[in-house]
């Protein structure tokens, strides 16, 4: 009961534990999709950021390809012009014009003996294209420094005469990705082509020049900017945005990531919180229950089921004594009333009974006698004209007796299997009990089943006895019965005995096994006269009757029916 109460208790709670649950649900899930959404809003931001810078470098060169000494190659003024161009932007190291070998011809700064350029994918990619290009992180040939190539080429009409080749300070892209900040936890990536980082917040000591994890350079070249959850290269969990190389306007790979743990941290705080107010008010609710229970509910509830215990145990006169408004004093004062009745009732009871079994006492005399008067009228109407027939009617009316004995000596209407057949067969087997084993469970049989097998088992034991094995020194019969679903299935096995043989004619004995059940029964019967011995089946309803239909044991074809 106790268990009731708290589940009382828990009823109430529920729904304000569903509704907090929803509510929770539902801030998480608006939470996440404000989040994604300004992880794509934080990526197209960066990305459009590094794309202004490329652009203005795109101008730069641009402007350094149409300079005169540049145009034509003018070695000396060329140096000073992309010299004094270098000096005033700050985010390049060097700016200088190489080539169709790839040997540098002029630039910002001196070149070392032997340098050259033909190797580099972003000059190859210019002679290809003849567009404007933009490299992957290349450590550079000139100062020893990393940087993110540029190169436009020199043309003269439509043929590339040489290369402007200018290169973005690693360092200072870090710096302006770095003066922009970032959120505890959070994250921006800037990637080439190849997924080499160019620039990261936070950590680019641990990430810059490292290549993207192969799981994730999928993201470097997806065909459309998306937002996605991740477990970062620093093990932690991120949703985020990223913009590919694949759009026109991205010569780079920029992503932004929003940590998860951090995102959330407020709403799992409120969560905590208010998972422990639930906790404090439902273990507030079950004291509650509890005590309310013990005083109102419980205390009443055990005084009426210890009354009904002493009762059970034949203190018949206890009662509850309960009076009064309370719902459970009015249960009490109702079970004081009801056990006053079963008392009378049980006086009433024990008195019928006392005249049932007189009268039950009084039947079985009166069958005795019955059976006594037919068995000597019998005598002598024809015991000395045809003594046989005599003996074989006394016996069946002798186990049919039996049977009446077996029933009315339990003072009810039903038997087991085992004592009906014990009582058909007690006139057969008093000296040989040795040779009859019965093998079965405790099955009851009605009044009016148990008499037809009673007879059917004598009629089996006579035959058995006049041509079959009892009547052999070393013959023995099995008697098995099965219960199942109503039906049971009893089978007569003789071994041991004379060889038999179907008989030619049907005697009194055969008619009387067909049509000894009732029709109700739905009897089936078949014999299976075999040269070591008989084998009898008989399968019949104790139940309800079988639904058309269902499968017969003994089948269709070797059936008899009751009655026929």
């Amino acid at each position: 009961m106790r268990l009731k109460l708290v589940a009382v208790a828990v009823a109430a709670l529920a729904p304000v534990v569903a509704m907090l649950v929803y509510n929770e649900i539902a801030l998480r899930h608006q939470r996440n999709e404000e989040v994604r959404a300004s992880a794509a809003q934080a990526a197209r931001q960066a990305s459009s950021e590094v794309d202004r810078i490329v652009e203005g470098l795109r101008a730069l060169l641009v402007s350094v390809s149409a300079m005169p000494s540049v145009r034509h190659l003018d070695v000396r003024g060329c140096n000073e012009a992309l010299k004094s161009v270098a000096e005033n932007i700050p985010n390049i190291r060097t700016i200088f014009v190489v080539g169709l070998d790839g040997r540098p011809v002029c630039g910002s700064m001196a070149f070392p003996d032997g340098v050259t350029f033909s190797d580099r994918d972003y000059f190859q990619q210019v002679l290809k294209t003849k567009s404007f290009a933009v490299g992957s992180y290349t450590q550079s040939r000139l100062v020893d420094r990393p940087v993110l190539p540029l190169a436009m080429p020199l043309t003269e009409g439509d043929a590339v005469k040489a290369v402007i080749v200018s290169g973005i300070r690693v360092d200072w892209l870090q710096n302006r990705i770095t003066e922009r900040g970032v959120a505890p936890g959070n994250e921006v990536t800037i990637a080439d082509d190849k997924g080499i980082v160019v620039a990261r917040v936070p950590l680019p000591e641990r990430f810059v020049g490292t290549v993207i994890s192969d799981e994730y350079q999928r993201l470097v070249h997806a065909e459309q900017p998306d937002v996605v959850e991740i477990i970062g290269q620093d093990g932690t969990a991120r949703i985020l945005g990223y913009r590919p190389i694949a759009l026109p306007s991205s010569p780079l790979y920029v992503s932004a990531g929003f940590s998860k743990p951090e995102i959330f941290a407020p709403i799992n705080r409120a969560t905590l919180m208010n998972t422990l107010a639930i906790f404090g008010g439902a273990l507030f609710a079950f004291l509650a229950a509890i005590f309310i229970g013990n005083r109102f509910i419980l205390a009443p509830i055990s005084r009426i089921a210890d009354v009904m215990e002493k009762w059970r145990g034949g203190q018949t006169t206890a009662r509850t004594g309960m009076k009064g408004p309370d719902e459970l004093d009015v249960v009490g004062a109702t079970l004081d009333r009801l056990l006053d009745e079963l008392d009378e009732r049980r006086r009433q009871s024990q008195e019928a009974e006392e005249e049932r079994s007189l009268l039950v006492r009084e039947l079985a005399h009166r069958v005795k006698n019955g059976f006594t008067l037919v068995q000597a009228i019998a005598r002598q109407t024809f015991s000395r004209s045809d003594p046989e027939r005599y003996n074989s009617f006394a016996e069946r009316l002798a186990a049919l007796a039996g049977t009446y004995d077996l029933i009315l000596s339990r003072e009810g209407s039903a038997s087991p299997v085992s004592e009906i057949v014990s009582a058909a067969l007690r006139a057969h087997v008093a000296s040989q009990t040795e040779r009859i084993r019965l093998d079965g469970p405790e099955v009851v049989l009605p009044a009016d089943i148990a008499l037809p097998l009673s007879l059917v088992v004598h009629e089996l034991a006579t035959n058995a006895t006049k041509y079959g094995s009892l009547g052999s020194e070393y013959g023995t019969v099995t008697i098995e019965w099965k219960h199942d679903d109503g039906r049971v299935l009893l089978v007569w096995t003789e071994a041991g005995g004379p060889p038999v043989s179907t008989p030619t004619k049907r005697g009194f004995g055969s008619v009387l096994i067909e049509r000894a059940f009732p029709s109700k029964a739905q009897a089936r019967s078949r014999s299976d006269y075999r040269p070591g011995g008989l084998v009898f089946e008989v399968i019949f309803l104790i139940g309800e009757p079988v639904a058309k239909g269902e499968v017969d044991p003994l089948g269709k074809d070797d059936m008899h029916t009751s009655g026929t």
